[in-house]
């Protein structure tokens, strides 16, 4: 599962009424983005068509009980805007709505996947133009792109995302995205795997690695 995150000032986010619900942009189009991707009109259709709206958690905990529920997300020329509300009782909501309206907390975060196909490179990372599957969008506390670390709490889902890795690329996006680590440690730890690993080129096959869980180690104890 990948994550992309756009700061409230740009999601043009606002309350709405009793404040209870919320609308705001997600994900924006045609622009270049901190990972270096475009993401292009259309890209939500076949997902909202297939799985229908996202989950609305709060800093991705897919474990804790959402904190409410989105009722519309459609696409416009700007982006990808979703309409929501807060759990009624829900204390975690209300205090994410605090926060909002305080200003300490300042961004949203969509949770989807891609697939081979669904994006084509670019020199600075990709053109999006299919979002696989939109499972969730959370309100982040920060962006994800900002954190510098690696949650292993789910070896087994790090794990089997790990699997789709095919090139150094890959790798790199798997950090940036499955790992949240920042662009730039993400190509200073891609620069590193390739030496610990002896990879020859970007081209390699990183199914040369026999043993992945390997990499799971050596990234746990890199970020130790």
């Amino acid at each position: 599962m990948e994550h992309k995150a756009l700061a409230i000032a740009d999601a043009q986010f606002k309350l709405e009424g009793d404040d209870a619900t919320f609308v705001g942009y997600a994900s924006t189009f045609g622009n270049v983005d901190s990972y270096g991707d475009t993401i292009v009109k259309g890209a939500y259709a076949d997902t909202l068509a297939t799985y229908g709206l996202p989950k609305m958690f709060f800093n991705h905990d897919s474990s804790a009980v959402p904190i409410g529920k989105w009722v519309e997300a459609k696409e416009d020329d700007y982006g990808l805007l979703l309409r929501g509300e807060f759990t009624p009782g829900n204390a975690l909501a209300q205090e994410v709505k605090a926060a909002l309206k305080h200003g300490t907390v300042d961004s949203m975060s969509i949770g989807y996947a891609l697939k081979k196909g669904d994006y084509e490179d670019t020199p600075t990372g990709r053109t999006i133009k299919r979002v696989a599957r939109l499972a969730e969008t959370s309100i982040v506390t920060f962006p994800a792109d900002k954190f510098a670390r690696v949650d292993l709490s789910s070896v087994k889902a790090f794990a089997d995302d790990l699997a789709q890795v095919e090139t150094i690329r890959d790798f790199e996006y798997f950090l940036r995205d499955a790992g949240n680590f920042s662009k730039g440690a993400a190509q200073a730890l891609t620069a590193r795997a390739k030496a610990l690993f002896s990879l020859r080129d970007a081209g390699d096959d990183v199914g040369a690695i026999k043993n992945e869980a390997e990499i799971v180690a050596r990234l746990e104890r890199m970020t130790q």
